[in-house]
């Protein structure tokens, strides 16, 4: 039988997750294609990245064209009539969670530069996060350039890059290279021009951006691979941290570095492959999934226990209770059933309501949970309020014994590179550095989490960023 959730007081603090980040695709031909289709199943593929909003800027006939709206993607989409319109040789586009800007529709991506007369001359998406943004513009606005948004820092790389092409007769390379010498933070940059198109990524390359071919003539950027898989293209690559590709209309490709090799330092976010991204994409060329198993292998490795069932909180806690399950000879169990067809519940703008649809997305079967002794496994532990919900429905359904699981070390630290996180005295971990505190708050027989040489060696060295982890951070904020 099915034991439906009742609800459970929580503090105001609801949302036990890193909110998403952003995810950005573009596609260059130099021969009309179907744009319109194409970047509706990129965005789609990249949808996981972000849920409050999307849009795209399309270049058909040397003119660029945008649209964007609040809301999903599907939803987005269907509202449009005239698709054929939509229809040209190049196309960028962006589904969006904010971490700078907030949710005003003046933020939504993509953001154009228009020329004296009105007509769009490029168009820009930005995964990441600045951390000089605020000053940059105030001397921008200071020198008479206007900006639309309340603030987004992703509009500051625009007109930076606006400003540097009137400056050197606009060549887009060079424009871009100044830029990078402004900007200092995280960030995933793709560029369109009305005859070129540009995809570059930050020093330390700490948010994911891959390039890939649809045929050989069209060139496909994507945030991950499955949204080069999704358009049925296949992968390359990833850009190197510091590296700029431009394609144009002459079939060519331009791969730069636009910083010394030397100042390049590899620092991709972990978190990309522990929660983040899609199990079933390669960020830097390895497999998110395997990542995401092996961490289950390990922890039970770390701290082997007694138990008659293993099971994963869907979706990203899934493959690690797998892993668990191999390594422990527990039996994975999917207990906890997730309702496809309800959407991110922090979508909702009323905490009540948020709760009400938390209480939709999860059901545990009471048979299997009644009388057993449970190993429950997440992707991470960040304020602690789900995981609080999801032990008090298990121990209401009958479980002799929890012993919960982390499949990532404890989050002392926000994140200000590009991910929406909550500050530190909302973290758990950070305000309970003692284990048995946890333990007490969650209610739980035994807690642990994956420790840091462990996360280490599963992703293969230290060129990763740990910052939620250590507070050690490759950019630091101004």
């Amino acid at each position: 039988m099915i034991y439906q959730l009742y609800p459970y007081i929580l503090n105001n603090n609801y949302f036990d997750k890193f909110h998403d980040e952003c995810g950005i695709f573009g596609i260059y031909s130099p021969y009309k294609v179907d744009t319109f289709s194409l970047i509706q199943f990129g965005l789609f593929a990249l949808q996981h990245r972000g849920q409050e909003a999307c849009g795209f800027s399309v270049l058909r006939d040397g003119f660029i064209i945008s649209h964007k709206s609040e809301g999903l993607v599907l939803d987005f989409f269907r509202k449009i009539s005239n698709s054929e319109c939509y229809h040209g040789n190049a196309v960028i586009g962006h589904t969006r969670y904010s971490t700078e800007g907030g949710q005003s529709k003046k933020n939504i991506q993509p953001f154009f530069g228009e020329d004296s007369y009105g007509k769009s001359i490029i168009s820009i998406v930005h995964n990441g996060n600045l951390v000089n943004a605020t000053n940059i513009r105030k001397n921008l606005e200071s020198k008479g350039i206007n900006f639309i948004s309340e603030y987004s820092d992703s509009e500051v790389i625009l007109r930076l890059i606006q400003k540097y092409l009137s400056e050197s007769d606009n060549n887009l390379e060079k424009a871009i290279q100044k830029t990078t010498i402004d900007i200092k933070g995280a960030y995933s940059v793709i560029v369109l021009m009305d005859n070129k198109m540009a995809a570059f990524r930050d020093p330390n390359g700490i948010r994911p951006l891959c390039y890939g071919m649809l045929n050989e003539y069209t060139y496909i950027f994507s945030s991950e691979t499955c949204g080069i898989d999704s358009v049925g293209g296949f992968y390359v690559r990833d850009l190197l941290p510091g590296e700029m590709i431009i394609v144009d209309q002459k079939k060519s490709i331009q791969f730069s570095l636009f910083t010394e090799k030397k100042n390049t330092k590899k620092r991709i976010c972990s978190f990309e492959y522990i929660y983040f991204s899609r199990p079933d994409s390669l960020i830097e060329n390895v497999n998110v999934y395997e990542i995401r198993e092996k961490s289950g292998e390990k922890l039970y490795e770390q701290h082997p226990v007694e138990a008659d069932v293993v099971i994963g909180v869907p979706d990203s806690g899934v493959p690690a209770s797998i892993g668990y399950s191999k390594a422990s000879g527990i039996p994975f169990k999917p207990i906890l059933v997730k309702n496809k067809y309800i959407g991110r519940s922090f979508i909702l703008p009323k905490q009540e309501m948020r709760e009400k649809m938390v209480n939709l997305k999860l059901n545990p079967i009471l048979d299997e949970i009644k009388g057993k002794r449970i190993v429950i496994i997440d992707d991470s532990i960040v304020r602690g309020t789900t995981s609080r919900r999801l032990v008090y429905i298990l121990r209401k359904a009958g479980a002799k014994e929890i012993h919960f699981r982390s499949a990532s070390p404890p989050i002392i630290g926000p994140c200000y590179l590009g991910v929406n996180t909550p500050s530190k005295k909302d973290l758990i971990s950070y305000n309970h550095i003692d284990k048995k505190n946890i333990e007490k708050i969650l209610n739980v027989d035994s807690l642990e989490f994956l420790s840091m040489n462990n996360l280490i060696d599963i992703l293969g060295s230290i060129h990763h960023c740990f910052g939620c982890f250590t507070g050690n951070y490759p950019v630091q904020k101004n």
